[in-house]
């Protein structure tokens, strides 16, 4: 079982991403259920062209599994993304400062693509762990959908079974960074943890 994690670095208003540091310690976690998965994980340059550059190669080693995370800063939970929309903003520049030259991804394609992750485990999974947690039909026009919907252009016949989340801003050492409400690390980490388990389960099913 090949699994690709992946996360982003800093972006325009916003100095540190937690997305990365949480891809990073996923990957160290160690549970019988997580046996025998390989785990690989990339954080993202918050470009379009990083995405360009770097998502083909990440696909060329077949994952099975990826989970893909990003940061929300106005979001309070867990945001399981079910669709990518054809469509980016043209008001805001990427880390590179690059802005697009019009507002879809892709002349003459539809208005979104829909993921085929399994949506309601994952809720149940998330919602299990206690943390806030919610499906979502909007991705955004940002970086974040814009990898989503060239991931799920790369999708054959299933494979890989490919999901987002956006994650809220996450208290990490000062309350002050983050805010005083916002949930500690190691609260989104078993959450985080919960939908990459459900996301293997479900992938090993299908493979039977």
């Amino acid at each position: 079982m090949r699994v690709l994690l992946t996360g982003f670095g800093p972006f325009p208003g916003a100095p540190t991403n937690p997305s990365a540091n949480l891809v990073r310690a996923l990957a160290r976690r160690r549970r019988p259920a997580l046996s025998g998965a390989e785990r690989r994980v990339h954080v993202f340059a918050t470009c379009y062209a990083a995405v360009d550059r770097d998502l083909p190669k990440l696909f060329a080693a077949r994952p099975d599994v990826v989970l893909m995370f990003g940061l929300a800063g106005r979001r309070r939970g867990l945001s399981i993304e079910t669709r990518a929309r054809n469509a980016r903003s043209l008001l805001f520049p990427d880390a590179s400062g690059h802005r697009p030259p019009n507002g879809v991804i892709a002349a003459g394609e539809p208005a979104a693509r829909r993921g085929g992750a399994p949506f309601s485990r994952l809720l149940s999974a998330a919602r299990g762990t206690a943390f806030p947690a919610r499906l979502s039909r909007d991705a955004g026009r940002y970086i974040c959908n814009y990898l989503y919907w060239r991931a799920l252009g790369e999708v054959r016949n299933g494979r890989p079974l490919v999901a987002f989340i956006h994650i809220p801003p996450i208290r990490r050492g000062s309350r002050r960074r983050a805010g005083r409400n916002a949930p500690p690390f190691i609260r989104l980490l078993a959450a985080s943890e919960t939908l990459l388990i459900a996301l293997i389960a479900a992938q090993r099913r299908q493979s039977c």
